[in-house]
């Protein structure tokens, strides 16, 4: 893959800060790992879905933030889990339970409404909500 220096035009961008690092993250999310899959949904006209497989986890070694249009999901083995498959024979081991963190850029206005996590998919729900400003409105049209 060819690296692009895109330095010289961020002096250019001037008040359009989230250009650049849009631009920043979409470049990092190239070497983010494959693991653990995950699926987005669109569920509705302003409503989404992310399904994550996360065998092995349970809510207490799971996190979820947000912070401005980032999500960060993040799933920690605990002490006894790692001693547990340390001490475990295996025969064949195709379930990774390895610490990961998964991030995801929200397009403007999407807030995470909930999340859950059941037969091993944790599923959260994210929801577009323009503010009223934002919103198309009717111009009534009279007659002068």
């Amino acid at each position: 893959m060819r690296n692009i220096d895109l330095s010289p035009l961020y002096r250019t961008f001037i008040g359009s800060d989230r250009l650049s690092t849009v631009i920043d993250t979409a470049r990092q999310s190239e070497t983010q790992s494959a693991y653990p899959p995950y699926n987005i949904e669109l569920t509705g006209e302003d409503t989404y879905r992310i399904s994550m497989a996360v065998a092995g986890f349970n809510q207490s070694n799971l996190s979820i933030e947000t912070q401005e249009n980032t999500l960060l999901i993040e799933g920690k083995t605990t002490k006894a889990d790692e001693n547990r498959a340390a001490t475990t024979r295996y025969l064949h081991k195709g379930i990774s339970a390895r610490n990961f963190k998964r991030k995801f850029q929200l397009g403007d206005y999407v807030k995470v409404q909930a999340a859950e996590i059941q037969n091993g998919m944790l599923h959260v729900e994210l929801r577009r909500e323009l503010p009223e400003a934002k919103q198309p409105r009717q111009i009534p049209i009279g007659n002068s």
